[in-house]
């Protein structure tokens, strides 16, 4: 075949955190000393595309180009990553050596990693680089692979299966398939006992406050807080498409997350800061980040180093965590639900009424140091969870189900959206104040007490923020005395402090 020569432009797309970038994949055939370059800032993987796309190339059919080929990625400033890239640059080189004619790449963009054999494979991330598509207003074409899309408001989803669909401009129209309902979650009805603790997390439920549990080794707290998803509501459209995308870019399984199911995540102690609020490289999302919208579970909250820990201040109160490397800043959605369970001591039984605690003062104070009061402060709710006695476990009785406690937090947080339609008040302190609309008295019997007890201003919100929620489960539009006392006994816990 004689030598063609000319230029061509292939939209892709690469990812910048959870966000799809749109990248320009330009291909010159020139003559000149026979070579294959890839230049844009292109890492490891995206260099060894050369290889994958000349056997793609041979395997179908198609020839590649005996000269100088340049493959530009645009712009150059942003770092490209991952395989891709491949399937718009071997069409692009298609179009540019004459091979494939040019409207087959106009109007659309292409992501997807080739095999050897010229088939396209999925890649992580690949629902956002549609959500990106659909925002320019153009054509997506990846493999077809439906269980890791979901559709789009303004989204045209096509696929190919091999890089010869090129040769007769033919590609399917990709349907998204239905998202399954997710499975049947553990219900509160197997845990026996416990009513405190279980009235404690449907607050926390109603109203996404963090609550710490503590309590000695076997009292529960990991059943318990396994089973909160049980009573959140399910996600909407729009929040289950946040956390797909993040999930998505992490290269985990989604089709719960578009079923409905929040996410619930439950790191290991011994996980590292990278781990837990993101980075990496290239930078992936932490912990927190795929718990967005969901419950990020930390057991054994003293076993977490210190310095990991002290990472989660910032995510708790901005909902997000920006992570600056050399070549700029991401930013992660992280904007989560936390709670935690810890032993009060290393034996873990101080203030047990059953067994002795056998550590010293010091080992005592070490092991609570760990946390650190700033962290502390950001928990809405503390609690303590006792040891069920042996009759009660023995008990057939069955107790409160999630179906009832969740109908409590659907209650709630109906009650919440309407007052919130009704009296606007900010997230600030001075619009929790003015949300809780309580009468002189109680303002003042809070206040007392909030002196008395030495509470910052932050947690006097939080006392005030959970009563407001105490109260809309009662659906009061006031906040009166009971709600701010049942409200300081979840703040204000002695036994087995840490």
């Amino acid at each position: 075949m004689s030598a063609r020569y000319g230029r061509c432009t292939v939209l892709s797309a690469g990812l910048r955190g959870v966000e799809a970038m749109p990248v320009e994949v330009e291909v010159s055939v020139s003559p000149g000393l026979p070579g294959f370059y890839i230049v844009g800032l292109a890492d490891a993987a995206v260099q060894e595309s050369k290889e994958r796309v000349r056997a793609a190339l041979r395997a179908v059919g198609f020839s590649m180009p005996g000269d100088r080929v340049v493959v530009n990625l645009a712009p150059s400033f942003l770092k490209k990553r991952g395989t891709g890239f491949d399937l718009a640059i071997a069409l692009a080189v298609l179009v540019a050596s004459g091979q494939v004619p040019a409207q087959f790449v106009e109007g659309r963009m292409f992501v997807g990693e080739l095999s050897l054999e010229g088939s396209v494979r999925p890649i992580d991330g690949i629902l956002a680089c549609a959500v990106k598509s659909a925002e320019i207003g153009i054509e997506f074409v990846c493999a077809d692979a439906p269980e890791r899309l979901v559709e789009v408001e303004g989204a045209r989803f096509r696929y190919m299966r091999s890089l010869s669909a090129a040769r007769s401009g033919d590609i399917g129209f990709l349907t998204c398939c239905p998202s399954e309902r997710f499975g049947a979650l553990s219900d509160y009805a197997d845990v026996s006992g416990n009513s405190f603790a279980k009235r404690a997390l449907q607050i926390a439920a109603a109203g996404s406050h963090g609550l710490l549990m503590i309590g000695p080794p076997g009292s529960g707290k990991t059943m318990l807080a396994s089973r909160l998803p049980s009573i959140l509501p399910e996600l909407d459209k729009r929040s289950a498409l946040e956390s797909a995308l993040i999930h998505s870019v992490a290269g985990n399984d989604i089709s719960s997350i578009l079923s409905g199911a929040r996410p619930f995540r439950a790191p290991h102690h011994s996980a590292s800061a990278a781990g837990l609020v993101g980075g990496g490289s290239p930078l992936r999302p932490g912990e927190i980040s795929l718990a967005h919208n969901g419950v990020l579970f930390l057991d054994e909250l003293a076993e977490f180093r210190s310095s990991v820990l002290q990472a989660l201040r910032q995510p708790l109160e901005e909902g997000r965590i920006t992570i600056t490397r050399a070549d700029g800043n991401t930013t992660f959605p992280a904007r989560f639900m936390l709670v935690a369970a810890s032993n009060p001591c290393p034996c873990g039984y101080l203030g047990d009424l059953e067994r002795t605690c056998t550590c010293t003062p010091s080992q005592i104070a070490s092991y609570q140091a760990r946390v650190g009061g700033p962290l502390l402060d950001r928990f809405d709710m503390q609690i303590d969870v006792r040891r069920v006695p042996p009759h009660e476990i023995m008990s057939l009785d069955r107790t409160e189900s999630s179906s009832c406690l969740k109908e409590g937090v659907s209650k709630a947080r109906r009650f919440a959206a309407w007052r919130k339609g009704r009296y606007p008040c900010d997230r600030s302190t001075r619009g929790v104040v003015e949300s809780c609309r309580m009468r002189d008295d109680d303002a003042e019997f809070f206040a007392s007490a909030a002196r008395t007890h030495a509470m910052s201003g932050r947690g006097m919100a939080r006392a005030l923020s959970v009563a407001r929620t105490i109260a809309d489960m009662a659906e009061r539009e006031s906040v009166n005395r009971s709600d701010l006392c049942e409200a300081l006994g979840f703040r204000l816990r002695r036994a087995g402090k840490i």
